[in-house]
């Protein structure tokens, strides 16, 4: 196992809360995490159809079967969405804390009716595949970018050193069979295979459903529903605009982004890491990576990803922007390995737009020094998660 920043917060949580559940993406380690930070605790899996059919057809024999001892992880819970219900009566009555682990590759609990039921019973966290900070104490992290772009995140490849080419196809594949069927009846998979491969021609763009739509030869509301799929089993997040308005007229639209570049550049057709270099998305599959790297560490400390972008309808843009109570810091991020000196006008008009100290602004570029400049700190790609300790 790769130690993870979450387990600290995992741990703590278990002494307050009934219930603590771990959220994210299939094979990202939620079930290594769960069995290594509780060892002691009994485990089940939801994917056993007999274990699913006994929590099915008996909820409460399951429920007191399993939480005999010291506690237990229930794996894969979103097979069994009416035993939420029986957890609440269960918790309430023992009164106990720290006795279920939950662990789930759908976001379950964007359910209104799930998340109402255990409404202050239960502590939510979500794990990502592997953080750069996660792979440099294993001395995992590629040296360049590209390859880190090329390959992923995803704990099993680093672990059994398998090809990104062999991997993500299968994942993709077993995606598409278990999750998607799950989450909604869609015929075709193939259909919406060929969405996600769109999805992906457009990453680090304004999302536009309709264009979407189009060109897979879908209703919009239909693309709309399976953008909903892909972020509630985190194979993509949107980035929200940032709210303040400075008297400009702003896009109001989110950007689109994948969890995983690996997976990313596997839709993308690319079959190696020097493909990358020349391809036209290198950009949107860099700032992928250092946004998501930033979500990464913020979801480890157990808080929300606060993090957005900024545009207005004359082209000024902030790649990102990071909210840390009143403190905003803009970020540009560039994939290039050379700075340059018009990376910076963004920033410094963001800057006096926003009456903010220059020295406030990042600018996150491909290469690997640190430097202090006169309108941005500069940060190698590596240092990306240093912007949080701020």
């Amino acid at each position: 196992m790769y130690p993870r920043d979450l387990t600290i917060k995992l741990k703590s949580a278990a002494t307050q809360f009934p219930i603590v559940s771990l959220l994210g993406p299939r094979q990202a380690g939620k079930t290594t995490l769960a069995k290594e930070t509780f060892p002691e605790y009994k485990y089940v899996s939801l994917e056993d159809l007999d274990n699913r059919a006994f929590a099915e057809d008996d909820p409460r024999n399951f429920l007191t079967t399993y939480s005999n001892g010291e506690g237990v992880i229930i794996d894969e819970i979103q097979h069994v969405p009416s035993l939420f219900s029986y957890l609440q009566t269960h918790v309430d009555t023992t009164q106990l804390v720290g006795k279920f682990v939950l662990t789930g590759s759908q976001n379950f609990l964007l359910n209104e009716k799930i998340s109402q039921t255990l409404a202050g019973r239960v502590a939510i966290f979500t794990l990502w595949p592997l953080s750069i900070d996660e792979l440099k104490r294993v001395d995992k992290l590629p040296r360049h970018y590209e390859a880190l772009l090329f390959s992923g995140c995803y704990p099993r490849i680093y672990a059994q050193e398998m090809l990104a080419t062999d991997w993500y196809p299968n994942y993709i594949r077993t995606y598409l069979e278990r999750d998607v069927r799950q989450i909604q009846n869609i015929g075709d998979l193939r259909h919406f295979q060929t969405f996600m491969k769109l999805c992906a021609g457009r990453v680090g763009q304004m999302l536009n459903l309709s264009d979407l739509a189009r060109d897979c030869g879908i209703a919009p509301n239909t693309a709309k529903a399976w953008i909903s799929i892909l972020e509630a089993s985190y194979i993509i997040f949107l980035l929200s605009p940032h709210h303040a308005n400075f008297n400009k007229r702003l896009i109001k639209s989110p950007k689109l982004y994948f969890c995983d570049t690996g997976l990313c550049c596997s839709l993308l057709g690319i079959e190696s890491e020097s493909q990358i270099s020349s391809h036209y998305l290198r950009g949107g599959l860099f700032e992928a990576l250092i946004i998501s790297e930033m979500i990464k560490k913020r979801l480890n400390l157990g808080l929300v990803p606060n993090v957005y972008f900024w545009r207005d309808q004359v082209g000024h843009e902030i790649d990102c922007i990071y909210e840390n109570g009143s403190k905003l810091t803009p970020i540009e991020i560039k994939s290039a390995k050379t700075i340059k000196q018009d990376f910076f006008s963004d920033l410094e008009y963001w800057c006096k737009l926003a009456g903010l100290d220059p020295e406030s602004a990042v600018l996150i570029y491909g290469g690997d020094e640190l430097q202090k400049r006169k309108h941005a700190r500069v940060l190698g790609w590596q240092h990306t998660a240093e912007i949080l300790s701020v």
